[in-house]
């Protein structure tokens, strides 16, 4: 039987969405991931190596072996071994923010360490982090919304060039703010499940479990009434998620007591 054109396409949309599926580490959500993880990293370690050629690397030595021993922890209980892991503080005091993109490439405004307070609550935001990227979170984005603007044939050349609109994407989908001005906001269901992933990780690798919510409660307390911080502007910032991280503390402290 011949098909015609719109069953070929559905039938083809279909396949792609089938060879796609996924499941998030930790929670177990099922996700579309139409891009390889190979992409994803080849991608974002060009965008991290885009930022960081566009911010001031802090030459603080205290603050670089703070990141780099903290991060160095929690990559030990991400199980990526082929992730080449690397942590880089960005001189920024007025910036209370941070970022993972595939391939372990982490970053931390040092404007969240006011926030972060102790070795524990920076082990959240890491963690957190990571949590984004080993869960493929930007790639789940970009396979929702790239792949219906260009079409899995036009995004898998868009990334095997490198094109600019490649990049852009793996920008956008992991909330990295770029030339364009544009950082999508990871959706509720993402923000929590990086939490989910990053106070177990941080339970792994040796911290306090409690300190999670207690970082999100003084960034809160910090902007009443203003607009959000950084970090808090693209993240549900509101006492449910504080009261989810609470919730899971017990589970965390399993691994923590271990």
């Amino acid at each position: 039987m011949k098909l015609n054109s719109y069953t070929f396409i559905l039938v083809l949309l279909i396949s792609s969405i089938l060879a796609g599926c996924a499941q998030a580490p930790v929670t177990g959500r099922k996700q579309l991931l139409l891009l390889s993880e190979a992409q994803e990293i080849s991608l974002g370690i060009q965008a991290y190596n885009d930022v960081l050629s566009r911010e001031n690397i802090s030459q603080d030595p205290q603050i670089n072996a703070l990141v780099r021993r903290v991060g160095k922890r929690i990559a030990r209980v991400a199980d990526k071994p082929g992730y080449n892991w690397e942590f880089t503080a960005i001189d920024s005091p007025d910036t209370a923010n941070a970022f993972a993109l595939p391939g372990g490439k982490v970053a931390v405004y040092t404007g969240i360490l006011a926030y972060t307070r102790d070795e524990a609550g920076l082990a959240f935001v890491l963690a957190h982090e990571v949590g984004h990227a080993i869960a493929r979170h930007g790639g789940e984005r970009i396979s929702e919304q790239l792949a219906v603007q260009l079409g899995q044939q036009g995004l898998n050349i868009a990334i095997a060039n490198k094109s600019p609109e490649a990049l852009q994407a793996i920008n956008i989908g992991y909330g990295i703010v770029t030339t364009f001005g544009v950082a999508l906001p990871f959706s509720r269901q993402q923000e929590y499940e990086a939490d989910h992933i990053g106070i177990m990780l941080m339970a792994k690798a040796g911290y306090d479990p409690h300190k999670a919510p207690e970082f999100f409660e003084r960034m809160m307390k910090a902007s009443p009434g203003k607009a959000p911080l950084e970090f808090l502007s693209t993240h549900p910032a509101d006492e449910n998620r504080i009261k989810r991280l609470r919730s899971l503390i017990p589970e965390a402290m399993k691994y923590y007591n271990n």
